[in-house]
Formats: structure tokens, C-alpha cells, sequence
């Protein structure tokens, strides 16, 4: 359990391949069971009908896991590009309309990285209020559709600071959000606590949950970011030790383990 004791203990994936759950929902479900996953961030793909997202969810929900609408692309950080986010937040709205409750999401998750786009610093000093400008959209959304939302956030978020300099940039985010996911992208426990600590302090004292998050997909920016390629029993036992790690702060909510097929090709 969190140092919090009033705040839901979460282990999550992301699933970002949908069409997953027309063919393969028992053996998704089997295994975030087998793993101990209770919450499932799962994409928005409008090619993928609500009934084949109802009939997930309910089988998700019978088995204890609850289903998150996960959407978001670094582009989401400009408001050049806010159609889009209303284009997935209409359609989230009529399923949600459509769809009896135990069909219907839990909550909402975000993935925005525009600090991956190549002309992030070009935009100068307009980038941050841009996003924070969606940001803001985003939640009242969410309130309108009575739907909680969290955002992923790196953990070096914190070393930005809103363009009226009252305050880093994480924090403004938590702030909004009400939850985040600190992405921590290390392969050993000592540096996953290390890195996500800042961000946690700042969570503790607004009182936000904050889940960690780790990486098994293969990347480019050296082996110490990622568990790929070094077995399941290799990252629960960080993980565990991580955890043990994390208690320490009153916002530790739970791990997230990026992505869901990754971690299962991983070899036990």
C-alpha cells in the first residue's frame, strides 16, 4: 500500500495497439491479472467499435481492472493542433453516453509530449503557455464528463517554471490534473526513487497521487532507461525494492509499466 493510506494502491499499463481487444482480451486480461494490474490505460482508436470497447470493459471490470481512455500525442501541446483534442474528447463524450455503466471508462489518461517535437525550443517562450492553454481545456472536458484525469509527466518536468515564474512547471500540471504518472525511465530501484522524487515532494504537498512509472520498450537513449532485454524477474525485483523505496512519500500511488506488449514479450 501507498504511504497514503486513503489512496488506492495502482499497478497500470498502457495498451496502446486497441485492435488488441477484438482478438486477444482474455489473454490481455489473464495476464494483468497474473501481474497484479488493476488499472489499464488503453488508446482511443476510433477504427475500433464501442461495442468491442464495451465488451473489454465489462470483462475488465468483472475481473477487477479498471479501463482508463488513454489518447494524446506530443502535437497536443500546441493549440494550432486543438481539434484534434476535441475530436477525442467528442468522441469519448458519446461513448460514454452510449454505453451502460459497467461499459463505460473509469477515467481519462493523457500522454502529451511536445518537448519530443523537434521545434519545441523554437517556439520560444509561447510553448508552455500553449500547453497549459489545452491543459486547461482538457480538465474541463473531463469535468463535464464527470470523468477524473491524469497526465504522464517526466521527472525532469520540474526544472521548468510557468511563464509567470510563480511556480515549476509539474507542479502547475498536478495542480490541474488532480493525478500524474512521473515517468522515472530507469532500470534499477535506487535510480527509479531517485528521479521521481522531486516530483513526488511536489505531489505530497498539494496532496495529488502520483503513480511511477518504468519503461520496457527498447530505446535509443542507453541501457540504463530501460528493463528491456533483462527479463521479468529481473524488474519485479526492482520494482519491489522501488516500491519499498517510494513509501517514504505520502503521494506514492502505485507503479505503471510502459507498454503493455513489451512487458509481456519480456522474457520471464
Amino acid at each position: 500500500m501507498p504511504a497514503n493510506a486513503q489512496t488506492p494502491y495502482v499497478k497500470a499499463t498502457w495498451l496502446w495497439d486497441t485492435p488488441l481487444i477484438r482478438t486477444s482480451a482474455s489473454d490481455i486480461l489473464a495476464f494483468c491479472r497474473e501481474n497484479g494490474v488493476n488499472t489499464i490505460y488503453l488508446q482511443i482508436n476510433r477504427d475500433v467499435k464501442p461495442s468491442e470497447y464495451a465488451s473489454f470493459i465489462r470483462q475488465a471490470g468483472a475481473r477487477g481492472i479498471a479501463v482508463h481512455a488513454l489518447d494524446g500525442r506530443p502535437s497536443w501541446g500546441f493549440e494550432i493542433n486543438r481539434p484534434a483534442i476535441e475530436r477525442s474528447f467528442d468522441w469519448l463524450s458519446q461513448y460514454q453516453s452510449g454505453a451502460a455503466e459497467d461499459e463505460k471508462f473509469a477515467g481519462i489518461h493523457v500522454d502529451i509530449e511536445p518537448y519530443a517535437l523537434p521545434y519545441w525550443n523554437k517556439e520560444g517562450s509561447t510553448f508552455i503557455a500553449q500547453w497549459q492553454n489545452n491543459v486547461r481545456y482538457m480538465v474541463q472536458k473531463a469535468a463535464e464528463l464527470k470523468l477524473p484525469i491524469a497526465a504522464d509527466i517526466p521527472f525532469w518536468l520540474c526544472n521548468y517554471r510557468t511563464p509567470d515564474g510563480t511556480e515549476t512547471l509539474s507542479r502547475w500540471m498536478m495542480r490541474k490534473y488532480g493525478a500524474v504518472t512521473v515517468l522515472a525511465y530507469r532500470d534499477s530501484a535506487q535510480a527509479i526513487a531517485n528521479m521521481a522524487a522531486a516530483e513526488l515532494s511536489e505531489a505530497a504537498d498539494l496532496g495529488i497521487p502520483a503513480t511511477v512509472g518504468v519503461e520496457t520498450v527498447a530505446g535509443m537513449e542507453g541501457p540504463q532507461i530501460t528493463f528491456y532485454g533483462k527479463g521479468r524477474a529481473k524488474m519485479n525485483e526492482q520494482l519491489a525494492l522501488a516500491d519499498s523505496l517510494l513509501q517514504k512519500h505520502n503521494s506514492f500511488a502505485g507503479i505503471a509499466i510502459h507498454d503493455f506488449q513489451s512487458w509481456k514479450a519480456m522474457k520471464a
